[in-house]
C-alpha cells in the first residue's frame, strides 16, 4: 500500500461505517472534504486515537475488508498519519488490508483442533475454496488456518466474518464444512447450543454457580440470583475496606503471574493523578485456554459487578473491558449487558445513587496473542501497535492513557464477589494458605469430558483429570500440559501433583491460564512442540531482537531434529535451543519472549522427545 498522504474517497458503505464509530465529519479539518496532505495531519476529534481500531473493525466488517478510501477518511478523521494508521491495523490478524470475499472462514488448527480432526477440516476447505489471497470459482468464502480460537472444549473450532448487510463473526465448535455451507446460506445453526459445563448445578461452586441456572441476558435474573448484592456490600464497606478484604483474601491474579490482588488496588487507589482507569483484560488467547470466555458468555453480570467493584475501591471513574476478537458472542451479550446496567443506573454518573461515577466501555481485538499482555493491550486501546512498553513505569502510576490503572482478567475479578459475599478472611481459608479460594481448569484434548471445572486449590492432578472422565477409552496417559503453550509439560508420575502455585512452582512447572491438556499415547508429542514453536513464532510482535529472532531459530532448529536433519549432533543442536531460550527468557521485554522455550524445554528434558542419532 502506497503510504503518501492518502486522497482516495470512501465507498457509501464504508463511510457510513466510519459514522457509526465516529461522530460525522462536520467541517474539512475533520475529514469532510478532503483538499490536501495537511488534511490527514490535521488534528482531529480531541484525545479520541484510540477509536481508530474500532473504526479500522466497522470499516471491515461491513466492506470485507479495508480499502485506501476507507483508511484515508479514518486518519483524515482522527488526525492520524496513514503510515500510523497502516502499521496498527496491519499489526492485526483479523484485519486485511487486501480485497477479499465477504465470508472469511479461519480454520483453528492448534492443538486440541488437530486432535480433533482439524487436519480433515483444513483438507475439506482447501478441496472445496480457495485459501486467503488466492483464485478460484468460489469468490464468496476464502479460509485460513488459525491459531487457537479458544473452543478447545468443542473442538474443531472455526470463527466465520461475515461482511455486508449481513454483517457479524460467528464461532462455531465442534465445526464442520456443512456448517459454513449453512451460515453462508442462510440456514445455520448460528451459535448454537450453549456448550455444557460439566459441573453446572452443583451446590460447591462458587464462580460457576450460576452458569446454567441464570440467563445471561436478563439483570432481573441475575439480580434474583444474588446479583449485585457484592456491590451493596462494598458501597457499605467503602473503598478501604474493600481493599482490605481483598487483601486479606490472599487473592492472586488468575492471569499467570499470580501477583497479589489487593496490592496492586491498593497501590492504584493512592495515586494522587486523576483520572483513574481499571481495565478487564479478557484478551484471552493462551492456546487451550477459554474459561474467561464461558464466563463473559454464560455470567456477563458478574464481571460488570465485579468490575464496579473494582473501580469503587480504586477510585477508577473509567473501564474497559479488552475482549479477544475471536469471541463474538462474548462481547455481544457484555455490551447488551453494559447498555442494560447503563440504563438501569449501574452504570454512569451516579451509580446505583450511592454518589460515585462509573462507566464501562467495551473493546473488541483483532487477533494479537500479544494484546494480552497488559501494556500492550494498554497500547492497543490507545490506537497504537499492541506492542509491550519496558518497565518501569508500571500501570499502577503509568498505565492506560499514562494514568494510573488496575488491570486484571475475568477469573480474578469474578472472585470478588465471592470475597465480599463470604468474607475476606472466610476466603482465605478455601484452599491453601498460599493458593486461596478455588480456581477454574480448562480441560481438553485426550480426556472423556472435556470442559471447564472449578476445583479448590490443592487439588491433585489426579483428581481433576478424574473429574473429567480419564483418558478415553482406557489408553495410557503420556503427558499432560499445564498453563498451555507457555507452560509445562509434565508426566504420568506427577499426577499427585497438588494444582496450587507453590507445589507447582517447586516443582519446575506453572498453573499459568489454569490449561490442563492430557495426552495419550497416540499422540505425536514432537509435532506439539513444533505446533507450540510455530505458534510463538507467529505471535512475537517483533519489537525486541531476543524474541524476534530466538523464536524463529528456535522452531528451525526443532523442525530440523524432526527431520533427522541436526546440525551436528543432538547434545549440539539441544545445547543451542537452551542458549536461544536463555536469551529469550533474559532479554525479551514481555512475557511472550520470557517463555516461548518453557513447554519445549520441559517437553525435552521430562518426556525425552526428540531422542539421539537424529545427527546427519
Amino acid at each position: 500500500m502506497d503510504l503518501r498522504p492518502i486522497e482516495d474517497l470512501p465507498s457509501e458503505e464504508e463511510r457510513h461505517a466510519i459514522d457509526a464509530v465516529l461522530r460525522p465529519a462536520a467541517s474539512a479539518r475533520e475529514g469532510g472534504s478532503p483538499e490536501g496532505p495537511e488534511m490527514w495531519a490535521a488534528p482531529g476529534p480531541e484525545g479520541r486515537r484510540d477509536l481508530l481500531l474500532p473504526a479500522l473493525r466497522a470499516v471491515q466488517a461491513r466492506a470485507g475488508w479495508i480499502s485506501r478510501g476507507a483508511l484515508g477518511e479514518i486518519c483524515r478523521r482522527l488526525g492520524i498519519p496513514p503510515a500510523e494508521a497502516f502499521g496498527v491495523g496491519t499489526f492485526y490478524a483479523l484485519l486485511s488490508f487486501e480485497p477479499r470475499p465477504p465470508v472469511m472462514v479461519h480454520v483453528c488448527d492448534d492443538i486440541a483442533c488437530r486432535m480433533a480432526g482439524a487436519d480433515d477440516l483444513c483438507a475439506e476447505f482447501e478441496a472445496r475454496t480457495v485459501p486467503e489471497g488466492g483464485h478460484g470459482t468460489n469468490t464468496g468464502l476464502a479460509w485460513k488456518r488459525s491459531p487457537c480460537l479458544g473452543r478447545c472444549e468443542g473442538a474443531p473450532a472455526i470463527l466465520m466474518q461475515r461482511a455486508g448487510d449481513a454483517a457479524g463473526d460467528l464461532s462455531l465448535a465442534p465445526a464442520s464444512y456443512r456448517d459454513v455451507e449453512a451460515e453462508t446460506s442462510g440456514d445455520g445453526r448460528g451459535p448454537g447450543d450453549e456448550p455444557p459445563v460439566p459441573q453446572a448445578g452443583e451446590p460447591a461452586l462458587r464462580l460457576l454457580r450460576r452458569i446454567g441456572r441464570v440467563d445471561p441476558s436478563s439483570l432481573d435474573d441475575y439480580r434474583a440470583h444474588g446479583g449485585y448484592e457484592a456491590l451493596r456490600t462494598a458501597v457499605a464497606l467503602g473503598p478501604e475496606g474493600v481493599i482490605r478484604e481483598v487483601k486479606d483474601s490472599n487473592l492472586l491474579g488468575r492471569g499467570g503471574a499470580a501477583f497479589p490482588t489487593g496490592v496492586k488496588w491498593e497501590a492504584v487507589a493512592r495515586q494522587p493523578v486523576r483520572p483513574h482507569y481499571f481495565v478487564c483484560n479478557a484478551d484471552e488467547s493462551e492456546p487451550g485456554t477459554f474459561k474467561d470466555r464461558i464466563l463473559m458468555e454464560r455470567d456477563p453480570f458478574a464481571l460488570l459487578e465485579s468490575l464496579t467493584i473494582a473501580a469503587f475501591a480504586t477510585g477508577s471513574e473509567q473501564g474497559f473491558v479488552y475482549v479477544r476478537g475471536e469471541y463474538p458472542l462474548a462481547a455481544e451479550r457484555l455490551e447488551a449487558a453494559i447498555e442494560l446496567a447503563r440504563t438501569r443506573g449501574y452504570l454512569g454518573e451516579d451509580v446505583c445513587g450511592e454518589g460515585f461515577r462509573f462507566d464501562v466501555e467495551l473493546r473488541q481485538g483483532a487477533g494479537a496473542y500479544i494484546a494480552g499482555e497488559e501494556t500492550a493491550l494498554f497500547n492497543s486501546i490507545e490506537g497504537r501497535r499492541a506492542e509491550p512498553r519496558n518497565k518501569p513505569p508500571f500501570p499502577v502510576t503509568h498505565g492506560l492513557f499514562g494514568k494510573p490503572t488496575g488491570i486484571n482478567n475475568v477469573e480474578t475479578l469474578v472472585n470478588v464477589l465471592e470475597i465480599l459475599r463470604i468474607g475476606g478472611q472466610a476466603f482465605a481459608r478455601v484452599g491453601t494458605e498460599g493458593s486461596t479460594g478455588t480456581r477454574l481448569f480448562c480441560l481438553s484434548g485426550c480426556v472423556e469430558r472435556p470442559g471447564l471445572y472449578e476445583v479448590e486449590f490443592g487439588a491433585t492432578l489426579r483428581e481433576v483429570l478424574d473429574l473429567a472422565g480419564g483418558i478415553p477409552g482406557g489408553r495410557p496417559l503420556r503427558a499432560v500440559l499445564l498453563g498451555g503453550a507457555a507452560g509445562s509439560f509434565v508426566g504420568p508420575e506427577d499426577l499427585d501433583l497438588p494444582l496450587t502455585f507453590e507445589a507447582t512452582r517447586a516443582a519446575g512447572v506453572s498453573l499459568g491460564s489454569g490449561v490442563v491438556m492430557p495426552f495419550d499415547d497416540t499422540v505425536d508429542l514432537e509435532w506439539i512442540l513444533l505446533r507450540i514453536a510455530r505458534f510463538f513464532r507467529d505471535e512475537s510482535c517483533g519489537q525486541c531482537v531476543p524474541c524476534r529472532v530466538g523464536t524463529v531459530r528456535q522452531e528451525e532448529l526443532l523442525s530440523r531434529l524432526k527431520a533427522g536433519r541436526a546440525i551436528g549432533s543432538r547434545e549440539q543442536e539441544l545445547a543451542m535451543l537452551n542458549e536461544i531460550a536463555a536469551a529469550m527468557r533474559d532479554a525479551s521485554i514481555c512475557g511472550l519472549g520470557q517463555t516461548a522455550s518453557g513447554a519445549i524445554l520441559s517437553g525435552i528434558s521430562r518426556l525425552g522427545l526428540f531422542p539421539a542419532g537424529a545427527a546427519t
